[in-house]
């Protein structure tokens, strides 16, 4: 989150609404990113008509599946952060609903009803688990991979902007994040706002995952 009072100027300057997935993670400042510390801040971009929804309670990783009904997982945030073990699906879809509820305690605005797995990694059972339980997963486009989290000492910042520049088209989900720990030059500082300038000089838009036209079939928002 020490990025995220940058990000969250910048959406407001540029008039760009996002969809902000949310896990309880480990932050620099404060009780984690769902605690009470940052509590104001969600709150603030709920006034500003960002969309919520979840990235699991914990950050739960799945590894792989435990025959039809669990998985394997590691989360990298509470209580068993770093341990694998198995989850069944109701735990999973707890996991869904403790970001969820947590979001909507702290806003007061209901969240979507889509999740993001940690990673992306997910398999068909585990989305089906979460579908079970009122829960569409979305996943990003290849161009819509900005990059931010990979090792700025092989990817720059100026290559990432000018990839995303060339490479996004319409209907892309694109996907950032509100800080990393292990990249040494922040993404968003440099490449937030000259990539939605670019855009928007590009003749494009943004809208939040409430109003993506892909997703309009999926759950009722």
């Amino acid at each position: 989150m020490a990025v995220a009072p940058l990000i969250a100027e910048v959406l407001a300057r540029q008039k760009v609404a996002v969809t902000f997935f949310a896990a309880n993670e480990k932050t620099q400042q404060g009780d984690g990113s769902l605690g009470e510390h940052w509590a104001p801040w969600w709150r603030e971009r709920a006034r500003e008509g960002h969309e919520f929804a979840s990235h699991t309670f914990n950050h739960v990783y799945w590894l792989s599946d435990v025959g039809s009904n669990a998985f394997r997982v590691r989360p990298s945030a509470g209580p068993r952060q770093g341990q694998t073990y198995a989850l069944d699906r109701s735990g999973y879809c707890a996991e869904l609903e403790q970001s969820s509820q947590r979001l909507q305690a702290i806003t007061g605005k209901a969240p979507l009803p889509l999740f993001r797995a940690p990673g992306g990694k997910l398999s068909a059972s585990l989305e089906s688990a979460a579908q079970s339980c009122g829960y569409k997963h979305v996943s990003w486009s290849t161009a819509g991979f900005l990059g931010d989290e990979l090792p700025s000492e092989k990817f720059s910042n100026a290559m990432l902007l000018d990839k995303a520049l060339r490479s996004v088209r319409s209907g892309d989900i694109l996907m950032a994040h509100l800080g990393i720990w292990s990249r040494r030059d922040p993404w968003a500082p440099t490449v937030l706002e000259p990539l939605l300038v670019g855009l928007k000089e590009r003749g494009f838009c943004f809208k939040t995952l409430k109003e993506h036209p892909q997703l309009g079939a999926g759950p009722a928002f």
